[in-house]
């Protein structure tokens, strides 16, 4: 029998993408999606990609009463918690509605999912939860510190809640930098606002959106000055999600924290030449000053991940930065 998973947030960047790979494997995703920070219109074009229709409910997280009423708990076999506000540089301006928002939605999941006994929970996390790290590569191991901002504290607080919980079983992924966009170039990174990631801040300026790029801060002691990430491919962070279901899948007492990246760090100004070389544009770009709730550079090992879900990344950068800049000039003329 096909096992139903709730996915909150699954109109979202990594969502749409996630929802289409547990299609790919068997899976029946049903979406809860208020799009607060995510367009209508993704639905169709998910609907397009896996060619079926797809079970979305237009519900926020954060009202239980109507999240048990409308769903046949019953029947779901998993959730995969996406549903969150995400913006670092936001948090801060906005943290007493983060700290509501995403960590009471969190709350309410974990009741419904014991209320339930739903066997499985993949909770989306995140890289900042190990604040400025002391030692690189970053391991499941390193110490997780005070995180350098609102958004990253609500992820922190999270976790805790989950690791102190009663469910079964629980996989939190803790990302680093999704990037890029399915193939088809009909999903990829899209928001009602101004983007904050740098990838589609990159496609903005390629694509003429935008006259130029600020770079935040080039006299971090990196080879070149600006900060270093871990970036990955978002199909291989949606892939990740459905090897930890599969994972957890008739288990008890499966609980696993586990790091998802390229294992692999790339300064800005890097990331931004490998865009020119693979896509065959140039990026105007200025130097501003740092931003408050960056780090100088962070980049994961992954080799637990690999070990206990028989999951690694099969796409490189390149391939997510053509992909990125493919979606980029498709997307306007989606409908």
């Amino acid at each position: 029998m096909t096992k139903n998973i709730i996915v909150t947030g699954g109109a979202g960047y990594i969502g749409s993408h996630t929802v289409v790979e547990l299609v790919e494997s068997g899976f029946n995703p049903i979406i809860i999606d208020n799009f607060s920070n995510s367009n209508p219109k993704i639905i169709a074009r998910i609907e397009k990609i896996c060619k079926q229709k797809i079970k979305i409910y237009n519900l926020n997280c954060v009202d239980e009463k109507k999240l048990i009423t409308n769903i046949p708990w019953n029947e779901v076999d998993g959730v995969i918690h996406f549903a969150a506000y995400k913006s670092v540089a936001d948090s801060f301006k906005k943290k007493q509605e983060y700290f509501l928002n995403n960590i009471e939605s969190t709350k309410i999941l974990l009741n419904i999912i014991k209320k339930f006994n739903v066997n499985s929970f993949v909770f989306s996390s995140s890289c900042t939860v190990y604040g400025n790290p002391d030692q690189l590569p970053v391991t499941e191991k390193t110490k997780t510190k005070t995180p350098s901002s609102p958004y990253g504290e609500t992820k922190k607080i999270c976790e805790e809640l989950i690791q102190s919980s009663e469910i079964t079983n629980y996989t939190i992924l803790r990302y680093f930098n999704p990037i890029g966009a399915h193939e088809s170039s009909l999903i990829g990174e899209e928001s009602k606002n101004t983007p904050n990631n740098l990838v589609p801040l990159i496609c903005e300026c390629a694509i003429g959106k935008r006259k130029n790029l600020t770079i935040y801060g080039n006299d971090y002691s990196t080879k070149d000055g600006t900060c270093i990430r871990d970036y990955i491919h978002v199909c291989d962070v949606a892939k990740a999600h459905v090897h930890a279901l599969k994972n957890m899948m008739n288990c008890n007492l499966n609980h696993k924290t586990l790091n998802i990246g390229l294992s692999k760090g790339i300064s800005v100004l890097e990331l931004i030449t490998l865009f020119e070389q693979n896509n065959n544009v140039n990026i105007n770009y200025d130097f501003g000053k740092r931003r408050e709730g960056d780090i100088e550079k962070i980049y994961a090992d992954c080799s637990l991940a690999k070990k206990e879900l028989k999951w690694k990344p099969k796409k490189t950068i390149t391939d997510a930065l053509i992909d990125a800049w493919n979606w980029e000039k498709e997307k306007n003329l989606l409908i």
